[in-house]
């Protein structure tokens, strides 16, 4: 006879995927109850951290463990490139905002530098350990990249967390009665764009997952190309750039890079690559809507606005582009996910 905790078991463990349960269900049922007295199995229920343990087994299983159907082993290639992909182009960013400013400050002389340094001297200690916090925590994207890439997992999550820190400043500012840009709607995508790729990274880099991996090129190699795509597109076109216009260049590079080198290579050793560029295209996507939206209702230069609504339409078609590869991709995988 089923008893009530055997019944909640079962329940929980609807969190693990269909194949799974099949394989490994009645062992765990089992390992569960094994030590607990049947007399008091109706009085009993699964602790945290045994429904936490479950929960965490259910995203790692989800995303490409040893032994999962193929649709699985692709989701979880697509989840940990999107992280990848997204790590590095906030890597490239943090590095050319900080060298760009640095030259900038230097190039103006003292005036340049007083103006640099009295942001983290005439605004209170608050507002200058954030801001210090806001130049010094981006550049741990870079650690978390290399660290992903030589298979330092937990570096690398840790640096993740860390660099995305700096984003919940504008949705927490107010709180503390800070000044802060009034956008909530750029504030919380701009917040997205840093935290997915970081919460990805943790969730699907876990024990059980393959090395990262590029698809091509060396780390450093790749690192360097971001950077200097990323520090041209705001050095050649110096009326555009807003926050979102050097991630957005970034990406449609190395979006279209990629849809060629998919075109010319035979290499299907990092499957998964459309869904993940499709998935950070469209976030890229929200920022840009976000950041152009407040100046569609203000006079401003029409170079501004014209070279945001191309890149908003190249961002919209490559994602459009990369998301019907991916969903093709998706379909070619064994069927059945569940």
């Amino acid at each position: 006879m089923t008893t009530l905790l055997e019944s909640r078991y079962r329940t929980v463990l609807r969190l693990l995927p269909a194949y799974y349960r099949r394989e490994r269900e009645e062992e765990m049922v089992e390992t569960y109850l094994w030590d607990v007295d049947r007399d008091t199995q109706d009085q009993s229920r699964p602790t945290l951290g045994e429904v936490a343990s479950i929960a965490a087994l259910a995203v790692r299983s989800r995303l490409g463990a040893p032994g999962a159907p193929r649709r699985y082993v692709l989701l979880g290639s697509a989840v940990r490139l999107f992280a990848l992909f997204a790590v590095l182009i906030q890597a490239a960013a943090g590095v050319v905002e900080l060298v760009l400013e640095l030259t900038w400050a230097v190039g103006r002389g003292g005036s340049g530098r007083h103006l640099f340094l009295s942001q983290f001297t005439d605004q209170g200690l608050l507002t200058a350990v954030v801001t210090a916090a806001q130049w010094i925590l981006p550049l741990l994207w870079t650690v978390a990249y290399f660290a992903l890439l030589h298979d330092r997992r937990r570096l690398a999550r840790t640096a993740a967390l860390c660099a995305a820190l700096p984003t919940l400043w504008p949705l927490l500012g107010p709180l503390t009665g800070a000044m802060v840009p009034a956008d909530p709607a750029f504030a919380a995508s701009f917040g997205l764009l840093a935290w997915l790729p970081a919460l990805a990274l943790c969730a699907s880099h876990h024990r059980d997952a393959p090395p990262a991996r590029l698809p091509a090129g060396t780390p450093g190699l790749v690192l360097m190309t971001a950077c200097v795509v990323t520090g041209a597109s705001i050095v050649l076109l110096p009326a555009l750039p807003d926050l979102a216009w050097a991630p957005a260049s970034c990406f449609v590079v190395g979006a279209l890079g990629w849809l060629l080198w998919q075109t010319l290579s035979d290499d299907r050793t990092t499957p998964g690559g459309a869904l993940a560029l499709a998935a950070l295209g469209l976030l890229i996507l929200a920022v840009r809507g976000a950041a152009l939206y407040p100046w569609l209702h203000v006079p401003v230069p029409a170079v501004y606005l014209g070279g945001c609504l191309v890149q908003t339409a190249a961002l919209a078609l490559l994602t459009v582009t990369l998301a019907v590869v991916g969903r093709r991709d998706l379909v070619a995988a064994e069927p059945g996910l569940s």
